[in-house]
């Protein structure tokens, strides 16, 4: 019997669109022999779709439409399961449309990647693959996630955290804090977002205070960095779990200007197919010193930060060093065109990622959720002996 997998993409994030080629391509380079795959497709609202249209790009052209040909459904549990039931439910009929053994998230950004629809998921008591709530929201946060690696003694650069209501209640007081901790360039980022989205480059006062209003119509903080000079861009996936982990080859994504941006990432090829339309040099044009330096980091980063599945640890590298950029807990494309040339196909990338999260269920399986008590025997709320609990 087939292994069923639910491929979750697209969620209330301003990812929404990456998230849905990237899922589609995992949908369709899933081995059919071994699963079956059901796309379950999130809108921009957080509604949950499904149906025999909701696996191919091209109905996403007229997603009105798309919607209308399918069924809105509510995962829930069901005899340790996952099942999608029909919402609203028919009086009369079946409203359980599909079972689920296993998800496949493989969404981007805020209210998806960052812990959201893994605690979900948790709630289901269904296997995922990939990172699980607290290193999903970890690898989100890029003012923790830098804070940690710093700790475990990787390299990365110094940062501040801006918060929009001091940048509301002090903007001055802010702007000097940049000015006098990095002057200028400086870079300015929303502190829990990927895609390059929201990102700004400043070199002098007044592109600050833009940058600021920027990201924070996207995050409610915002993170200030030095911008580097003659650096270059090197990408590094890494595969497996905090016990055993291997890295893929490097890359360097090539873009256009000073900030590797949401369309060179996406765009810059004429072709929308996620971040493998990107212009990307593979392998990355290295020393083969360099290249196992940045690998290793890359796995240590990827194991700090407790990550599962695949990931994607971005670095900045120039004549002074390397240094950790961020890490994409759930990479665009889930980083397959990295895998590749390692000698691991897309298919067997994601046979091992569901493996991997296979291996989860059985370790939280050995753990304790309950403890049997008489403590609500006692208690009666308002009365004399309510207590305190």
């Amino acid at each position: 019997m087939k292994i069923r997998v639910g491929v979750f993409f697209g969620g209330r994030s301003v990812e929404h669109e990456v998230s849905v080629i990237s899922g589609l391509q995992a949908f369709a380079a899933l081995d059919k022999q071994k699963y079956d795959a059901i796309p379950v497709y999130i809108t921009k609202e957080g509604h949950f779709y499904t149906g025999p249209n909701f696996g191919g790009i091209a109905a996403y052209r007229d997603i009105p439409a798309l919607l209308r040909s399918g069924d809105r459904v509510l995962p829930a549990s069901a005899d340790g399961r996952a099942v999608l039931v029909r919402h609203p439910a028919k009086r009369l009929g079946g409203n359980v449309l599909a079972t689920i053994d296993i998800a496949m998230p493989v969404v981007h950004g805020t209210n998806a990647e960052d812990g959201a629809l893994q605690g979900f998921l948790e709630m289901l008591n269904i296997p995922y693959t990939g990172p699980d709530v607290l290193s999903a929201a970890l690898c989100m946060d890029k003012a923790v996630s830098k804070t940690l690696l710093q700790n475990a003694g990787l390299p990365v650069l110094p940062a501040l955290t801006v918060s929009a209501f001091d940048w509301i209640e002090h903007p001055d007081g802010e702007v000097r804090r940049i000015e006098d901790t990095f002057g200028y360039p400086v870079v300015i980022k929303p502190v829990n977002l990927g895609s390059s989205v929201g990102i700004s480059l400043a070199a002098k006062r007044e592109a600050l205070c833009r940058a600021l209003d920027l990201g924070f119509k996207f995050a409610p903080r915002a993170l200030a960095e030095p911008a580097l000079t003659d650096f270059r861009e090197i990408n590094c996936a890494v595969l497996g779990d905090v016990e055993e982990a291997r890295a893929s080859v490097c890359e360097e994504p090539l873009g256009g200007g000073d900030i590797l941006s949401y369309q060179d990432k996406y765009l810059s090829s004429g072709k929308q197919s996620g971040m493998e339309s990107a212009q990307r040099r593979i392998p990355a044009d290295l020393p083969d010193e360099l290249t196992e330096t940045i690998r290793s980091l890359a796995v240590k980063a990827f194991r700090t930060l407790g990550c599962r599945g695949t990931a994607r640890v971005d670095f900045l590298l120039q004549d002074s060093g390397v240094y950790v950029n961020e890490i994409n807990a759930i990479p665009g494309s889930l980083s397959f065109y990295l895998w590749e040339p390692a000698g691991l196909p897309f298919p067997e990338l994601l046979e091992t990622m569901l493996t991997l999260a296979l291996k989860r269920r059985r370790e939280r399986e050995t753990l304790t959720y309950t403890y049997e008590t008489n403590i609500l025997s006692g208690v009666t709320l308002g009365g004399k002996k309510s207590g305190k609990l």
